[in-house]
């Protein structure tokens, strides 16, 4: 089994507190900046950052769907850990200031692939996928913070 990794970044037009405290609700703003791959979301503890325990169904191909319960972190200012109780998959969401009112947004995924020819396929093009459905995720963020 190799590590697979999913990343993409986005600077966005707001003030990285802001855009770091939209991505922390998950109560709120964070079911509303989720694309048609995510489904069945629900909040089951907390929902304000750390101590957040959330459900929800990702859907990354017409075959592959993955149901995902996820611990909430925030292991440093900044940055938002999702470890999936139901797989190896751990994303981390990292806001940093980017200049004068703007701010990068980074999201990582990892998790232990397939082995063989499954796992060639899924290091191959699971990371470009789950990256246009994060790309997704940090437009719907911008267009949400930007206001």
């Amino acid at each position: 089994m190799a590590q697979v990794e999913a990343t993409t970044e986005r600077v966005i037009a707001a003030d990285a507190e802001a855009v770091f405290d939209a991505l922390a609700d998950y109560s709120g703003t964070r079911p509303k900046l989720l694309s048609e791959h995510f489904s069945e979301y629900e909040v089951r503890e907390g929902g304000d950052g750390a101590g957040t325990l959330v459900h929800w169904k990702l859907q990354a191909t017409s075959k592959r769907v993955r149901d995902c319960l996820l611990e909430v972190s925030e292991p440093t200012d900044g940055e938002l850990v999702e470890k999936d109780r139901n797989s190896s998959m751990v994303t981390t969401w990292r806001v940093t200031p980017a200049g004068e009112g703007k701010s990068r947004v980074v999201v990582t995924s990892v998790w232990n692939g397939a082995g063989g020819i499954g796992g060639f396929f899924e290091r191959t093009f699971a990371p470009k996928g789950l990256g246009r459905i994060y790309d997704t995720l940090l437009a719907n963020l911008a267009a949400h913070t930007e206001k």
